[in-house]
């Protein structure tokens, strides 16, 4: 079975560890990939929005299941694109992408259909924006409506703060187009939980629950980033959390998807906030999520290629989805100066990894058959436990396996969950 999987950071890596797993897997066609995912699969420097050379390739080499796994060749069509070619995909096709590509969108299906979200206001014009701020309580949201690489997001603690970030989206341009509406939303409360979920649009499985760290620097200081290390599974996301949550909020989605006209298919991402009100959604993802990948695929024990073929074909009702009683922890190394500006092209160092462990490669390339650095996040070390404790720990012992100059972590990942546990919120 020929396998084509687009993308080319520490996700796809993931993704593409666990499809070896399968037997049938003859090779897998990485599109673009990168130096690391290069040991686990053929990389072809076609990128990830190049739909016309993703079509060609798939063309010229008979392709047997693609997994699109990106945000922005997602929202803009690709799995339309190789289902009328005729190659069975995972991932929603344009129209169900939307729920992640506007915000605007996904804030008014929820209102629409009754989904807890928090209250918010949809602004095309930046002085009815910066009217509506006088009196807006703080802190507040500012959120751009398209994609903008996970940092279309302020939050504002005054509204200064708030104005500023407005101008930036709609008058400086600050994320293209994807300022052209901005939405202004309250500020909530309370722990955050990623929940990743397999959905054929009929039948919807969420995965072991996760905890992100956005925040580049230790104690939650620093700017935003993609993330900066994960957590699974989340403490706070306790059984009856659980069942609240797909009571009113994963079950009535997919319906209203469906209802839209726009049945979704592949992996839907929630991003939650448990406030003293209940489970909220604070935003939709198409797409599995970087680096919360990095810690739920690890604790699959069922085979992912065949729950993605089950989710292509409407079968998912019939798949097993079973998760390891266990614990991980990835802790992302990045580059000094991310997630601003910072240096490439240094050579990488890993030693020998415990068993229980795994790196995946995100901005690394590949010189000379050597390792060098190419992006602001360039790996994440994830280890499995039986404990939190074990899990955290381990992790943190392989980081110190792995040098190259200018690194740097965060070295708290995990400790809130920790306290979590410690407290026993259950």
């Amino acid at each position: 079975m020929k396998v084509m999987v687009v993308g080319g950071g520490g996700r796809e890596h993931a993704i593409i560890k666990k499809l070896k797993e399968n037997e049938n897997v003859e090779v897998i066609y990485a599109l673009p990939g990168n130096g690391g995912i290069a040991a686990d699969a053929e990389c072809v420097p076609v990128g990830a929005t190049d739909l016309e050379g993703i079509a060609s390739f798939a063309k010229e080499n008979p392709i047997d299941f693609a997994v699109v796994a990106p945000d922005d060749p997602l929202a803009m069509g690709c799995v339309d694109i190789l289902q009328e070619m005729g190659i069975r995909c995972f991932g929603p096709v344009k129209d169900a992408a939307i729920i992640e590509a506007s915000k605007v969108f996904s804030k008014n299906l929820m209102k629409k259909y009754g989904i807890p979200t928090a209250q918010y206001e949809v602004f095309t014009d930046m002085e009815k924006a910066l009217s509506y701020l006088d009196s807006a309580p703080v802190p507040t949201v500012v959120k751009a409506d398209g994609l903008a690489l996970g940092k279309g997001v302020i939050i504002a603690q005054t509204r200064e703060e708030a104005k500023a970030a407005v101008r930036s989206m709609m008058e400086e341009k600050k994320f293209g187009k994807s300022g052209d509406q901005i939405v202004i939303e309250e500020f909530l409360t309370g722990p955050e939980v990623s929940v990743l979920s397999f959905t054929d649009g009929k039948t919807i499985v969420p995965m072991v629950s996760s905890q992100d760290h956005k925040r580049a620097l230790d104690g939650d200081q620093g700017l935003n980033t993609g993330g900066m290390g994960t957590v699974a599974p989340n403490p706070y996301y306790t059984d009856e959390v659980a069942k609240e949550c797909m009571e009113k909020i994963f079950v009535p989605t997919m319906n209203a998807m469906n209802e839209e006209g726009r049945a979704f298919k592949g992996c839907l991402y929630f991003g939650l906030m448990l406030t003293q009100d209940g489970p909220k959604v604070i935003e939709y993802n198409c797409r599995f999520g970087d680096p919360e990948t990095q810690v739920v695929l690890p604790l699959l024990e069922s085979d992912l290629l065949t729950i993605m073929e089950a989710v292509a074909d409407e079968r998912l009702a019939e798949a097993e989805v079973k998760f390891a009683d266990k614990y991980s922890c990835c802790v992302v190394m990045a580059s000094g100066g991310y997630p601003v500006s910072y240096e490439k092209g240094f050579p990488m160092s890993i030693g020998e990894l415990d068993e229980n462990v795994d790196v995946f490669v995100a901005g690394a390339k590949l010189q000379d058959g050597a390792l060098v650095t190419s992006g602001g996040r360039v790996l994440g070390v994830t280890a499995v436990a039986d404990s939190l404790q074990e899990a955290i720990d381990d992790a943190y012992a392989n980081v110190e396996k792995i040098s190259f100059e200018k690194a740097f972590y965060r070295h708290d990942i995990g400790q809130r969950a920790l306290k979590a546990s410690e407290a026993d919120i259950k």
